[in-house]
Parts: C-alpha cells; structure tokens; sequence
C-alpha cells in the first residue's frame, strides 16, 4: 500500500458565511473514497494578558452548545487578504475593547484535521491600552468581559463540564502545563 492520495474532484454542499462544506473524492492505490470536509478561510484567538498579569476571557453565547461560555477572544478570517495579526487586532477591539503594543505569536494548530482544514492561529497579546469594545454581531454585542487571575482562571476552567480547546492550547503554549500548577 503506498502513501499516494490524490484528491480528483470536489462537489460543493454548502456555502455558508463562515465556512463551506466539500465532498471529495480521493483516489489512493487504483481506489475511490470520499469525504466530507468543512473547508475554513481560518481564525485566531489572542491570550491578551494585562498589567496585573490578568488575562482577558468573553462570555458568550455559543449556539452549537445552546449556552454561554467563557472563551479567549477569537475569530475568524473573513476579511479578504487580511493578514492573521491584523485579524487578531480587530478581534482584540471588538471583544476586549483592547489594543496591544506587544504581540508575540504563540502557534498555530489544525482545530479537527479528520473533517475541517481550519488552521486557527494563537497571539499573545501585552502592554493593553483600553477602549471601547467594538462588538460585531448578537453573539458579541451580548456578551461580557472579565479579567481572570491565573487562580480563578484555573478554578474557572476545573469547573466547566467541557472548555474551549483554544483557549486550553493558548494557555499550554504560554505556561506549560497550566492544568497541573
């Protein structure tokens, strides 16, 4: 068996806002399979840490769950030829209400590699200047900002029945193994 795929056609299901939605077809060794793959221009998410070493968490409503959630600011990439820092720093603004002097790139990881091509993008985000939130959309224009210690983070994330894997793998990227402190 050899390591050869090729995809040989794609049909469109869905075309969304946020993403779309493709069944491929895949030849591998002479044989046809196919897949359904959400396809994802991308996102980012920013670990804004302020002065008091603080770091900035949105409560929003999240509809694929049917509940509010505490998050790192994140988004996607939909504004066409965008460079993901910029995307980081509209986001920034529009959850935090915040604009950093300091931006450090933490990584990137593919969300769901079995059935997404989402690749989200993580900043660190320093040296906060305060402004006026800028929310985009219900989800943002309801939700609500709160700074976290590192202890309340910690007891916060303990307590939910599930966490949001972004903000998870931003606070391993800066910390270590956050979870285990």
């Amino acid at each position: 068996m050899s390591d050869s795929f090729e995809v040989e056609r794609t049909e469109p299901l869905l075309a969304s806002r946020v993403f779309s939605v493709e069944r491929r077809t895949i030849l591998h060794d002479g044989e046809r399979f196919t897949r359904e793959v959400a396809v994802h221009k991308g996102a980012v998410a920013i670990l804004a840490i302020n002065d008091a070493g603080e770091i900035g968490m949105v409560r929003q409503y999240r509809s694929a769950f049917d509940r509010h959630l505490w998050e790192i600011p994140a988004g996607t990439r939909d504004v066409a030829d965008e460079e993901p820092l910029e995307t980081a720093r509209r986001e920034l603004l529009e959850e935090l209400g915040c604009e950093a002097g300091q931006w450090t790139l933490l990584g990137r990881f593919m969300n769901s590699p079995g059935w997404t091509s989402q690749v989200m993008t993580i900043f660190e985000a320093r040296d906060l200047t305060v402004r006026e939130r800028e929310p985009a959309g219900p989800e943002e224009a309801s939700s609500s900002v709160r700074w976290f210690s590192l202890g309340d983070l910690r007891a916060l994330l303990a307590d939910e029945e599930a966490i949001d894997g972004t903000t998870a793998i931003a606070l391993h990227r800066l910390f270590g193994n956050f979870f285990d402190r």
